[in-house]
């Protein structure tokens, strides 16, 4: 697997790199700013880029405007977003346009390395992949007609997995029930959501969790 790295606080980048060394992922690159990154994700063609949402020059959005670029000028490349803070809006922003090969992480999570390899997989694999803590707070919404109100506890729980971007065979894993089963839960939410279910595994992703971030 090959990467690149986009992150302007120098001991975060040289944290990060040393990690993804440490099993054996091979960075091609590291960068400061969106403008780096953007030249070599052109010269280099990694597998995923890992990008801070905020970057010089005005720490706003530049490493998401990047990451919007990367999806559209390079799709074969997975994009994962950092962030320090939880901010639905910002992953859902990308997501809209470009769901496939799409991650959004919080930082305190990539420095464990199993779960920054993992999620680098699943993006290699074509799938999405969605911090817990922003499946919980989109879950957690509630707007004047809670489209939740009619799902069952396990509809939730499974409805949280699925948002995370985990597969049918994930999920029947962690919750230790047949695949069979989590497919008729996942049939059942779809219904009561009124979301037209799709066998992309991202596309369901990207409706379900559009669908949970609507106004309040």
């Amino acid at each position: 697997m090959r990467v690149v790295v986009a992150e302007d606080t120098m001991l975060t980048r040289e944290g990060i790199v040393r990690l993804l060394e440490s099993a054996d992922v091979e960075v091609v690159s590291q960068v400061e700013d969106g403008a780096a990154l953007l030249r070599q994700v052109g010269l280099q063609r990694p597998d995923v880029a890992i990008v801070d949402i905020r970057m010089p020059p005005s720490h706003t959005d530049e490493g998401l405007v990047a990451a919007t670029r990367i999806r559209e000028e390079h799709p074969e490349t997975g994009v994962l977003l950092l962030s320090h803070y939880v901010e639905p809006s910002y992953a859902l922003r990308l997501l809209e346009e470009h769901p496939e090969r799409v991650g959004y992480l919080l930082k305190e999570r990539v420095f464990d390395v199993a779960i920054l390899v993992d999620a680098l997989r699943r993006l290699v694999d074509g799938e999405t992949v969605i911090d817990p803590t922003i499946v919980a707070r989109l879950i957690g919404r509630r707007r004047r007609e809670d489209p939740l109100g009619e799902l069952t506890p396990r509809e939730r729980e499974v409805l949280e997995l699925v948002a995370e971007g985990l597969s049918n065979r994930a999920i029947a894993t962690r919750l230790f029930v047949t695949e069979r089963t989590v497919e008729a839960h996942i049939q059942q939410i779809f219904a009561k959501l009124r979301l037209a279910a799709d066998p992309e595994s991202h596309r369901r992703v990207l409706a379900v969790v559009a669908y949970l971030s609507g106004a309040t």
